[in-house]
């Protein structure tokens, strides 16, 4: 009999579950990969993008909740991903996943998840576990799938409970490459597909803490070519490539962790006065290694809809401009730790967290969010061209 602490009991017909740590229990239809997974609940506000979302290595040990309630419609394609390693556990849904309608789709949303090895759960409360996110933060859970409906509640709630949290955790050595890898394809157009690069100069050596793909499509489309290495790749083995300038990827987990190894690499790119751009966690760990703090959000950020504003000095008639952004990260650099030599270039005017930092007397800057969108907004391709640009 499972514990009298998990609530509500299962429902006649419930195949999927997400049973919070408190004991919480969300029921549904379950779809997807069978088994459980064990990860921390976010929400995502993101009308489309969803294969994108879920292949993003950023949400690595995450179960992503749609807010959209039409998950599915457009089925899924192998285009529209941004990684082939770990990313999302799963997903949580309103709607049990409709036929595929698009011309683009080659195999439906259900099909897609189990291929992948992703659990889905629907016919959910989102905007119920929306609300209890906001005001809870984001809680540990296991998402599970049985299509019989035989659930072992008890072994759940345990695997909930155990499981430390992102905080302290070091993902991105687990999604990262494992080799150099030279990058070749470019900007996606309908009918074409991805272009290829022909530029050999300037060149940017990316580094890949758990990188989208369409991060380096931007920066080959900005006209770069690009070497991509894993995260642990040292100083040495970076100015070994000769680069132009160096990017710092996304990724996910905890920047503190990651920082380990990936700081000292930076600060000595700083000290040579190499070129630096970070996006996500690249921008994390440039602020660690100029001086400032991280720390864990409540809730974080996430979806294709923020506005982030224009700040401090160098914007001309720009400055106060709002960027619409996406964005994707459930840790921030904390704004009142900045040394004196770094300047906040972007804030977030939901919350007013820090979203953007450069470093004075370096050519060197970073983002909170994801001027590459897939899936979001174009506003900020700018930043993309002003990285490119400086190089040479």
């Amino acid at each position: 009999m499972a514990s009298a602490e998990i609530t509500p009991a299962q429902p006649s017909g419930a195949t999927g579950v997400l049973l919070l740590a408190d004991g919480t229990a969300l029921w549904g239809i379950g779809c997807g990969a069978e088994g459980s997974a064990v990860g921390e609940v976010c929400f995502n506000t993101s009308m489309t993008g969803y294969q994108e979302v879920m292949t993003d290595p950023s949400y690595a040990g995450q179960i992503v909740t749609f807010t959209f309630p039409h998950i599915g419609n457009v089925g899924a394609n192998p285009e529209d991903i941004e990684s082939k390693v770990e990313s999302a556990l799963g997903c949580v849904m309103r709607e049990v996943p409709t036929g595929a309608s698009n011309f683009r789709s080659e195999v439906d949303l259900d099909t897609w998840l189990k291929d992948e090895g992703k659990i889905g759960l629907a016919g959910v409360d989102t905007r119920a576990l929306t609300r209890l996110i906001r005001l809870n933060g984001a809680p540990n859970a296991v998402i599970a799938h049985a299509p019989d409906g035989n659930f072992d509640l008890d072994a759940l709630l345990e695997k909930a409970r155990g499981w430390p949290g992102l905080e302290g955790m070091d993902l991105a050595r687990i999604v990262s490459r494992k080799a150099h890898e030279g990058w070749r394809g470019g900007h996606w157009e309908l009918g074409k597909g991805y272009g290829d690069s022909t530029a050999e100069k300037p060149h940017v050596v990316a580094i890949d803490y758990g990188a989208k793909d369409n991060i380096f499509r931007q920066l080959v489309r900005a006209g770069a070519r690009v070497t991509v290495v894993p995260a642990e790749t040292s100083l040495e083995d970076v100015l070994a490539h000769e680069p132009d300038g160096v990017f710092l990827s996304n990724g996910p987990g905890d920047p503190a962790a990651t920082g380990a190894y990936a700081v000292p690499v930076i600060a000595g790119l700083l000290e040579r006065d190499v070129p630096i751009f970070g996006i996500c966690l690249g921008h994390q760990l440039l602020g660690l290694a100029a001086g400032a703090k991280t720390a864990k959000m409540f809730q974080g950020h996430r979806g294709a809809n923020h506005p982030v504003q224009r700040v401090g000095e160098g914007w001309g008639d720009a400055t106060g401009l709002v960027e619409i952004t996406s964005m994707n990260h459930g840790f921030a650099v904390d704004g009142d730790t900045l040394p004196a030599n770094v300047e906040q270039t972007h804030v977030s005017l939901f919350d007013g967290t820090n979203c953007g930092i450069a470093i004075k007397g370096k050519r060197a800057f970073g983002v909170q969010y994801h001027p590459e969108a897939s899936p979001g907004p174009q506003d900020s391709f700018y930043l993309f061209e002003k990285f490119v640009g400086m190089l040479g």
